[in-house]
């Protein structure tokens, strides 16, 4: 968090949080009231400042007022970055590690990231699919097929290849995502 933010806090300790006027969608834009924030400075702002809390909750610091994001999808969306070695989430802060991937039964892929739980962006679906791997040959779509139409809590027969990591890959229902990942879609007062 930056300084001015801690310094707002500190002079206005009981401003009372904002809920259900900010929203990250899908494809990693901050909404507020439904409308794409297009201003480079308020987004970065955003990006700088945007944490969570001990109940999961995902919110944007600004200065003393907390304002709570509905998540349309995940806190954070990945994205591959042009040399396909490393993932950046949609603030623009490096991955450093990966500790699980998950497969949702639209074939979306989670991780969980030091940075939080994240969403792989559409677009890098096809570097995603670069870095599958199994145990029994390689990975074909009817492969893909199965592990996708196995009930969510199942270990599957993938593999996500991750630098030097390889992630068992685990199917998990979108609506069981937030509380496998510890976060909170729809923030309540």
């Amino acid at each position: 968090m930056e300084d001015w933010v801690k310094r707002s806090l500190a002079r206005w300790p009981n401003v009372p949080a904002l809920f259900g006027w900010l929203k990250l969608d899908r494809r990693g834009r901050w909404l507020i009231r439904g409308e794409p924030i297009s201003r480079p400075q308020i987004i970065d702002t955003i990006n700088r400042n945007y944490a969570a809390d001990a109940q999961g909750r995902w919110y944007f610091q600004n200065g003393p007022q907390r304002g709570y994001m509905e998540l349309e999808y995940a806190p954070l969306v990945l994205r591959a970055d042009a040399a396909g070695e490393t993932l950046t989430a949609h603030t623009e802060a490096h991955v450093g590690s990966v500790s699980a991937a998950y497969l949702d039964e639209e074939g979306a892929l989670l991780l969980d990231t030091d940075l939080g739980p994240g969403v792989l962006d559409a677009a890098d679906l096809a570097w995603a699919l670069q870095r599958l791997e199994a145990d029994a040959g390689e990975v074909a779509e009817e492969r893909l097929a199965e592990a996708l139409a196995l009930p969510s809590g199942s270990v599957t027969p993938l593999y996500l290849r991750l630098g030097p990591a390889r992630l068992p890959l685990l199917r998990l229902d979108a609506a069981e995502a937030p509380r496998q990942l510890g976060f909170v879609r729809k923030p309540q007062a």
